[in-house]
């Protein structure tokens, strides 16, 4: 896809406003509401269709396509990492009130730096094709990875700061606690950094680790910056109402991880066949609208397999739960 500088820039604006009027919208600190969440989540969705099908009805079918299979790949991506966010929450007991504003920032530092990634993933793809066996290598790791973690059944009951974090924390110093939505406060004749600011930057520099999946991912779809960028934007930008809206649901997606897992492998074995065509071997390419099919079928067979075996654990543990009940009734009775 051709795209101008003016596009660009038109894109940059308008995505600009967007965030600004959520930004307005949710100045003010809230608990935010189930219904709430809801109509954003809607809102952000049909501007991300409406994005794709304006691509479409500019003759653009090809980009339109990767756009969606993109924004698709993205979000189911951006999904998972929520259990991190409700990890990293509870790591720094955020106030209810002030997690939509956590989110906001967060989500915003997270994609200038996603940005960033991309504009170097795009350069480097232009300068040398062999990056793509190693992109595809990885994904096919990556998703190897998810299946071990998945199999190993083991939950992650905690989050761990990292180094960076850690660095600018005892550069700056941290309050003992939160101060409204002020980031930074004066402290003994000393600036120091509140919570509210370091689990922004942990929300922010966390997803620099997910970009390391999800950039490669995006490649693999389509080779063209601008829609891997606006699929970025728009699968990010509705993350923070998305987190509030399925926040008890996320606990019953138990089959996520393999769903990713299929969908990382899938989409690097097009990776590393794209890399032997492109290195003149002849080998089938994957199509945008099959790539389409097998990640919205994955999603979907995921999402249904993952409500049915939660409400089968629901039911065992009810059903034990009432056996011990019976077991300690009859255990009083007799002792009586």
């Amino acid at each position: 896809m051709d795209v101008s500088i003016n596009l660009w820039l038109v894109t940059i604006l308008g995505l600009s406003a967007l965030i600004a009027v959520d930004f307005f919208i949710g100045r003010k600190p809230h608990d935010v509401s189930i219904k709430e969440a809801g109509i954003w989540t809607i809102v952000w969705i049909v501007l991300a269709a409406l994005f794709g099908l304006g691509l479409l009805a500019a003759g653009e079918s090809q980009a339109s396509g990767e756009f969606f299979a993109g924004y698709i790949t993205e979000k189911s991506l951006s999904v998972d990492n929520l259990f991190v966010f409700v990890l990293i929450m509870a790591k720094f007991s955020v106030p209810t009130h002030l997690q939509q504003r956590v989110l906001l920032i967060g989500v915003l530092v997270a994609l200038v730096l996603r940005a960033i990634f991309i504009a170097a993933g795009a350069a480097i793809i232009s300068n040398f094709a062999w990056v793509f066996y190693i992109f595809g290598a990885f994904l096919i790791y990556t998703a190897w990875k998810l299946i071990q973690e998945a199999r190993a059944d083991e939950e992650e009951e905690d989050w761990e700061e990292n180094r960076l974090l850690k660095s600018i924390e005892n550069r700056f110093g941290v309050a003992d606690r939160y101060h409204g939505t002020k980031l930074f406060i004066q402290e003994n004749g000393k600036r120091v950094l509140t919570p509210l600011m370091v689990v922004m930057l942990a929300i922010g520099t966390t997803d620099v680790l997910f970009a390391l999946d999800s950039i490669p991912a995006i490649f693999g779809l389509t080779q063209d910056p601008y829609i891997v960028f606006t699929a970025n934007a728009f699968a990010l930008m509705g993350l923070r109402q998305l987190y509030f809206l399925i926040g008890g649901l996320l606990r019953k997606l138990v089959h996520l991880s393999y769903g990713l897992s299929v969908i990382l492998g899938f989409i690097g074995v097009k990776l590393v066949l794209h890399a032997l065509h492109e290195s003149g071997v002849h080998v089938p390419e994957i199509s945008i609208p099959l790539s389409l099919s097998v990640i919205g079928g994955v999603l979907v067979i995921t999402t249904i397999t993952s409500l049915i075996a939660s409400k089968k654990k629901e039911r065992q543990e009810a059903e034990q739960a009432q056996r011990t009940e019976g077991g300690d009734a009859s255990k009083d009775s007799i002792e009586a």
